[in-house]
């Protein structure tokens, strides 16, 4: 059951003036649209325990959240033979933590992302997650079926904080970064993602880091987009009157995931 829909924050009013128009959304799915952050930091721990426990004492994942995992072994400072175990170990792990019913979707996930597509918007899937755990995510919360395109760290040489991840995206589905937005949680995201040239909503933040526009969660941004859909939204009495505009109907369908062989190293966060 859907929020009852009522007056909205300033700070919504602004998050509604910063998409009004934009068509293409980009998002995020690790600690965006799932809950996967406690799963991946569980995988992480167990394997560095394992082949490498001398690390363990260094290791903050909240300090790596939105990156991936090569990047967080060789932030530890692994290298060689166990930098190779540890992101294959972490991998295995993560997986089989996923396939036990593990990782969930957050609330206003899949009304977010249903709302995208029937409202004429087009949604993307723009992860740092390797395409294998991906796959497995989707498949378990049953989003496969939600995104026209997806770009994950196995199919571009970079990962997040570097903003050639979200323009790659921009570049290989033809859409102009003035023309996007993107949903992220993590400060790495986020700078990806602005520093594309991306609007960018930032959820499940205890603040906005820099260059997003803070949202509460994804029920608010669906929210907003049924009140722009509707012809504007009510503001706090000191926020002012209605306003937003509308949009047009949606001309194309959505499609699945592309799947692509699964691959040993990338994993998100």
């Amino acid at each position: 059951m859907n929020p009852a829909p009522g007056p909205v924050t300033a700070a919504a009013a602004a998050a509604a003036r910063a998409i009004a128009g934009r068509r293409a959304w980009f998002c995020d799915l690790d600690g965006t649209l799932v809950d996967s952050g406690p799963v991946h930091e569980a995988a992480f721990r167990d394997a560095i325990t394992e082949i490498a426990p001398e690390l363990l004492g260094s290791f903050r994942y909240d300090a790596h959240a939105g990156t991936g995992t090569r990047e967080v072994v060789a932030g530890l400072g692994a290298a060689g033979d166990v930098a190779r175990r540890l992101v294959r170990r972490k991998q295995e792990l993560y997986r089989g933590y996923v396939d036990a019913g593990m990782v969930a979707p957050f609330p206003g996930a899949r009304r977010l992302l249903d709302l995208l597509a029937d409202r004429g918007r087009t949604p993307y899937l723009v992860t740092g997650g390797s395409r294998g755990s991906v796959e497995r995510v989707l498949a378990a919360c049953s989003l496969g079926g939600c995104f026209r395109g997806v770009l994950t760290a196995d199919d571009v040489p970079w990962n997040k904080p570097d903003p050639r991840f979200y323009l790659r995206a921009c570049r290989d589905w033809a859409v102009p970064p003035d023309g996007a937005v993107a949903v992220e949680d993590s400060v790495h995201g986020v700078a990806s993602a602005v520093g594309a040239g991306l609007v960018t909503l930032q959820v499940h933040a205890a603040g906005p880091a820099a260059g997003a526009v803070a949202v509460r969660d994804l029920d608010e941004i669906a929210s907003l987009l049924e009140a722009e859909d509707g012809g504007g939204f009510e503001t706090e009495p000191e926020t002012g009157p209605r306003t937003g505009p509308r949009t047009e109907p949606r001309t194309e369908p959505r499609t699945g995931l592309e799947t692509e062989s699964e691959t040993e190293d990338g994993d998100s966060e």
